[in-house]
């Protein structure tokens, strides 16, 4: 089963219209539940009034007086409340204030415009820079959300007798995550004889989250919560934190109200009060030798982290330890900071920060080759990560990644050498579009960084049914990644079984064990391995308990597995995550083994510009990737070339618009995604490799096509633009402008 691109689980029944969204479950007496929010980012709020035109003693009204348990989002740091007390500090436009819940819509949105915040308004603080310099001070003494130092020999001796020292400065901005399907969530809240039971369903990444935001929320045990996972149009790290926030809001109303509530947002209040990426600031010093050997890297990381913590901390530390790139150097210096500003709270997005300073990275390699007069291609090839060279926080190399296979493989692909000679010659014409080709290597860490995994120990397991088929026991979500398929896919190579024996059994924590959330490219390999080792489990207890004689077919298993519930009453099998052996993670110094292992990749793309209108048009671009074994095909290849879109929309043209810190361009009309008309046909190629750790040699693939590029189109537009300061992405026809007219007057 692992290796062949059977069909998606869940797929009939999206392509049929029968599966059912948050906002399809129908509930009897269910109300609407709305939030108001904050408009000026940052006061006190002083006093709440109600305006005449709707029956008030009608409307459910949830302040944050009503909160029955503690009023912070339960994260890394208790900073973030559900809702802002009367005397409290409105730390971000959109902050929720207050909410309510009315049987009809329209009155409910009526209420909403009818509530008047009285607010203290302070000045803001809004971006890197200012937090930086503490032009006001909003968070602990230094605007620091979370500070991280790596460390490798020493760069400071090397400047002076380097033969080259080049610098630069790089900047992304916020991104939109842009799931088909808003936030959504249902709370019902009960009065068992034990006291409050609560119950959440909705459109979540990672229930235990969400479990663990409302136990405190109410100040209940585990046992009187209950989170389902309904199915979820999408996410990709849009719906990590935040359902935790939505999920409390629709349970503090139906607690009060004694009816279920639904919150479902629509696409601008989405967009507007919901999480983003972390815009970033990069500063890179390097030191060359004259052959173009990198000897030292001096690296400043700064990320824009919001209002509150959130996940802040582990965005930081995945974007510090992708900082250095896929090089070798023996003198690394990261100073990594997320900072505290009076903007909605960033938070997970494909990629969790790798894609903010591999941006920087791989454009500064660029940069630096041209400024000594090499071929960007050359001084990458001297300076790869090969077998026995340590990376920044001192982990070994215990393998050749294959750089330079990945690197040639690419160029091949997409006819790199061809197109350059090619291209020098047409942009010399007097024609206005000009054509230019690039690429950008990378890798990502697989799995939770240092000694997340063993701090988590997820458990997963599997059933045997009624009718003798297996069910998935895991809290891991679908939301279009193919988790559900490629499980099933590994359980029944395991077993030895057809895939249509095996299907995944509902993600409800009442039944279904904590595996850990639905994030850092863990699924396949760290949870797919924990599933194997339950199948065996599953099998042997058969073998042992005298129901199942090896070897055996799928009819043999199937009455194997009836025999043993008839005579034991129920027959399950998990496992637990066991550490790699020979790991080991300095959590306190960022030392050691930061991933178990990693996915690579190299990426070419070429482009077009148009000096008329500068609009960038991409006109091809190729994907070689090692993740080791590719369990299915068909939805890798899925996975590679959404993420690879993404990747561009980022690169040049999604930008957050920021106003006084609220997002001026909230809807679909005026925030700018590629569509199928605006991409090329994305080439994508695996070179499989197996990795130990993962069930049949799997690594991580989700978040690696989010990692390449941006780097590799910016680098494309220098070769056909020249020597532009392309620093920035989104790189957008006004920003070309400016660079060209900028480069006129230099």
């Amino acid at each position: 089963m692992i290796g062949a691109s059977t069909i998606r689980k869940e797929g009939r029944g999206k392509v049929m219209g029968s599966a059912r969204y948050t906002d399809d479950v129908e509930l009897p007496g269910c109300l609407v539940g709305v939030t108001v929010r904050s408009r000026c980012a940052r006061g006190i709020l002083r006093g709440i009034t109600f305006g005449e035109g709707v029956p008030w003693d009608a409307i459910t009204v949830v302040t944050a007086a009503d909160i029955p348990g503690k009023n912070f989002v339960a994260g890394h740091v208790d900073d973030q409340p559900f809702l802002v007390p009367l005397g409290g500090t409105i730390a971000h436009a959109e902050q929720p204030v207050l909410l309510l819940a009315h049987a009809d819509r329209a009155v409910a949105e009526k209420a909403r415009r009818l509530v008047r915040l009285e607010v203290e308004e302070l000045p803001p603080l809004l971006d890197i820079e200012e937090a930086l310099a503490c032009v006001r001070v909003i968070h602990g003494e230094r605007n620091i959300l979370k500070e991280i130092r790596i460390a490798k020999g020493d760069p400071d001796p090397v400047w002076a007798g380097a033969a080259h020292v080049v610098e630069g400065e790089y900047r992304t901005g916020a991104q939109e995550q842009l799931y088909l399907e808003p936030n959504a969530m249902i709370g019902t809240v009960e009065r068992g004889a034990e006291g409050l039971e609560v119950t959440v369903s909705g459109s979540l990444q990672c229930p235990y989250y969400v479990h663990e935001a409302l136990r405190h929320l109410f100040g209940i045990p585990g046992e009187r919560v209950r989170v389902v996972a309904l199915e979820m149009g999408g996410a990709f790290g849009g719906k990590e934190d935040y359902p935790s926030v939505i999920a409390g809001h629709a349970a503090l109303l139906a607690l009060k109200s004694g009816r279920p509530v639904r919150i479902a947002y629509d696409r601008e209040e989405d967009m507007a009060a919901t999480t983003k990426r972390h815009p970033s600031r990069t500063r890179i010093r390097s030191a060359f030798d004259g052959e173009g050997r990198l000897l030292a890297l001096d690296i400043d990381f700064a990320l824009d982290g919001g209002a509150f913590t959130t996940l802040s901390p582990v965005v930081l530390s995945r974007g510090a330890l992708h900082a250095a790139g896929v090089y070798a150097c023996p003198a690394v210096r990261i100073l990594a900071r997320a900072v505290a500003t009076n903007t909605p709270p960033c938070g997970a997005f494909r990629g969790f920060g790798a894609p903010q300073s591999l941006f920087a990275i791989e454009r500064h390699m660029d940069v630096a080759a041209r400024r000594m007069g090499m071929d960007p291609v050359d001084l990458r090839r001297i300076n790869f990560l090969r077998e026995g060279d340590t990376m920044a926080t001192g982990q070994v190399m215990r393998e050749d990644p294959g750089l330079e296979g990945l690197m040639d493989r690419a160029m091949g692909e997409i006819h790199y050498r061809d197109l350059q000679k090619a291209y020098a010659v047409r942009n010399a014409w007097d024609d206005p579009v000009k054509r230019g080709v690039g690429l950008s290597v990378f890798m990502h860490g697989c799995g939770f960084t240092g000694s997340g995994e063993a701090t988590m120990a997820s458990v997963a397991g599997v059933e045997g049914l009624e009718d003798g088929s297996v069910a998935v026991l895991a809290a891991s979500t679908e939301m279009g990644q193919g988790k559900n398929t490629v499980f099933c896919q590994i359980v029944a190579e395991t077993l030895g079984l057809p895939v249509d024996m095996v299907d995944m059994a509902e993600v409800d924590t009442k039944f279904v064990p904590n595996s850990g959330p639905t994030v850092a490219s863990r699924s396949t390999m760290v949870v797919g391995r924990i599933l194997e080792d339950a199948a065996r489990g599953l099998r042997l207890a058969l073998v042992q308990g005298g129901f199942l004689a090896e070897p055996y077919g799928p009819g043999e298993f199937r009455e194997a597995v009836r025999k043993a519930r008839r005579s034991l009453g129920s027959l399950k099998a998990y496992g637990q995550y066991q550490a790699n052996p020979g790991f080991a993670w300095d959590d306190k110094n960022y030392r050691g083994d930061a991933y178990p292992n990693f996915s690579w990749a190299c990426y070419a793309a070429a482009v077009a510009v148009d000096l008329a209108t500068f609009e960038v048009k991409v006109e091809d671009f190729a994907t070689v990737q090692e993740v080791g074994r590719v369990v299915n095909p068909t939805l890798a290849t899925g996975q590679i070339q959404g993420g690879v879109a993404q990747g561009i929309g980022w690169g040049l043209w999604e930008e957050v618009t920021f106003r006084e810190g609220r997002m001026a361009n909230n809807q679909l009309t005026n925030y700018i995604i590629p569509t199928s008309a605006d991409l090329p046909h994305i080439r994508v190629a695996f070179l499989e490799g197996g990795s130990p750790f993962g069930p049949g040699g799997a690594k991580g693939i989700g978040e690696l096509p989010m990692d390449g590029p941006a780097p590799a189109l910016l680098n494309a537009l220098r070769d056909a633009l020249g020597d532009l300061r392309l620093d920035e992405v989104p790189m957008t026809p006004e920003r070309i402008l400016n660079r060209l007219e900028e480069a006129r007057h230099a």
